[in-house]
């Protein structure tokens, strides 16, 4: 049961929602009375995330062994050993987070969790500056990111070595590289913004370089930089577009954007790990569908989404150990190093997959928060960003509900007016009438404040089951499209 001395978590002998030093564990313990009830439904919560998850990670691996059955026997052994490997790496992110939380409170990696009761306020609800709380461990995507890498990096020999001199694939060893490079440099410049608070004039000039190496190996390859044009159009435009530089350019901005985005679309227990959970088994499943379906004859496509699943297992495994840990109430926080390694890995397995586009409709969300989010990014939009703009807390209920900025419309410069005249006239957000000094109070813009606008505040675990689902949806609409309505426009689809 939450906060009762005889409910130990494994991580430094704490409370399961506490990772801190003993006299912050002794102050939560003071809010037994308050959440002994909330304890149970947390408790509860977590349970029903260790059965779900079990369940869909034994459909994935039966998954992936139907579709091996078609596989020359060398490439069966080498999916059973990344299969094995993976199981590995989640038996060791989570004995490794586990006993390693202290350490990471020690390096000063630590955070509060704003929206619990155990984090101080005063009789009106605010936080007290400086924040006060039960410390937790920060940065914690450090070690899944580092069991990923060891576990791609063990995991080479049982990928090539059954190859001889003559016909070994020298392309597909040199994209494998690149690609646990360009993911091993994305985590590195997490745990530097871990540590360092990168400033944004920096975060995103580098995830352009982590890129240069598979996009070089992608080019040296000699792999396509065009599209194919829909049925409809190819009297007029041909039956292939050469896109050249601009499909580098692409891939570019495509890295860029998913290591950022998973970043700006947090704020609530599990939501970051989870995000990227769904991403990552719907593009399993597009490997997994691809590789039942297309003939075996085409050798090398197939290829393609084998080498993606390499990548993917690993990944989904590491995950799943950390949004274990990372679910309301959360016991570690997972950095943005986390974030950064996810937002690459993605990138990294639609460029070797070769499906860069549906990679595209997967992130849907966080593509509809970052355009949401625009006006609060951009000064020159107007609308004010504060320095967090996660949900805000209802003491009373335990509910997280929606985080406001303030702003002066009178002050606003043309955008800005234009841009709060949408937001209002449109219910693009909770607008609160003007107080006396004619400031507007308006629900910061991103997508979890809009989800709680639309449908009230609720626990936060309840909340991230929401957005998920949403995240569920849009992969499903984007098997949709790729699968139905992509056989409208195109005579074959493969």
């Amino acid at each position: 049961r939450l906060c009762t001395p005889s409910s130990r978590s494994p991580i430094s002998g704490l409370p399961r929602d506490t990772m801190g030093p003993p006299s912050a564990a002794a102050a939560a313990l003071g809010s037994c009375g308050a959440d002994a009830g909330a304890g149970e439904d947390m408790e509860s919560s977590r349970r029903v995330l260790d059965r779900v998850l079990g369940a869909l990670t034994a459909l994935g691996v039966s998954a992936v062994a139907a579709v091996s059955l078609d596989l020359p026997r060398h490439l069966q052994l080498s999916l059973a050993a990344n299969l094995g490997l993976a199981a590995l790496g989640f038996v060791v992110t989570t004995a490794t987070i586990e006993s390693t939380g202290a350490m990471f409170i020690a390096a000063r990696l630590r955070g509060i969790d704003l929206n619990k009761r155990t984090t101080k306020r005063d009789a009106n609800g605010a936080l007290v500056r400086p924040v006060q709380g039960v410390e937790i461990p920060e940065s914690m995507g450090t070690i899944a990111a580092t069991v990923f890498i060891l576990v791609m990096s063990v995991f080479i020999p049982f990928a090539f070595a059954v190859y001889e001199r003559h016909s070994f694939p020298h392309a597909d060893l040199a994209e494998y590289l690149a690609a646990v490079l360009t993911i091993t440099f994305a985590a590195f410049m997490g745990f530097a913004d871990d540590v360092l608070d990168l400033r944004w004039r920096h975060k995103i000039p580098l995830p352009f370089l982590a890129t240069l190496p598979l996009l070089l190996v992608y080019y040296a390859n000699g792999n396509e930089t065009g599209v194919m044009v829909p049925t409809q159009l190819r009297g007029l435009l041909g039956d292939y577009v050469e896109l050249g530089l601009f499909f580098y350019l692409f891939l570019l901005i495509l890295a860029v954007f998913s290591t950022h985005a998973i970043n700006i679309y947090a704020g609530v227990n599990g939501l970051e790990v989870g995000q990227s959970v769904v991403i990552g088994t719907s593009a399993l499943i597009l490997n997994v569908v691809q590789l039942h379906r297309t003939p075996t004859q085409h050798t090398e496509y197939r290829e393609q989404h084998l080498q993606s699943l390499f990548l993917l297992i690993p990944f989904l495994a590491v995950s799943l150990a950390l949004l274990r840990l990372n679910w309301f109430p959360s016991r570690v926080f997972v950095g943005d190093t986390y974030c950064y390694f996810a937002g690459m890995t993605f990138a990294a397995v639609c460029m070797v997959g070769h499906y860069s586009k549906t990679m595209v409709l997967f992130m849907l969300p966080q593509f509809i928060n970052f355009v949401y989010s625009c006006p609060q990014l951009f000064k020159f939009m107007g609308i004010p960003n504060p320095r967090h703009r996660m949900p805000a807390y209802d003491v009373d209920r335990g509910w997280v509900k929606n985080s406001y900025t303030e702003v002066r419309p009178a002050e606003l410069k043309a955008v800005g007016k234009v841009v709060f005249w949408l937001l209002r006239t449109f219910r693009l957000a909770h607008v609160l009438p003007p107080d006396a000094d004619g400031v507007v109070k308006v629900s910061n813009l991103t997508l979890i404040n809009f989800v709680l606008f639309v449908m009230g505040p609720c626990r936060e675990d309840v909340l991230c089951l929401r957005l998920l689902l949403l995240q569920v949806f849009c992969s499903c609409i984007c098997f949709a499209v790729r699968f139905g309505l992509a056989s409208y426009l195109f005579e074959t689809v493969l």
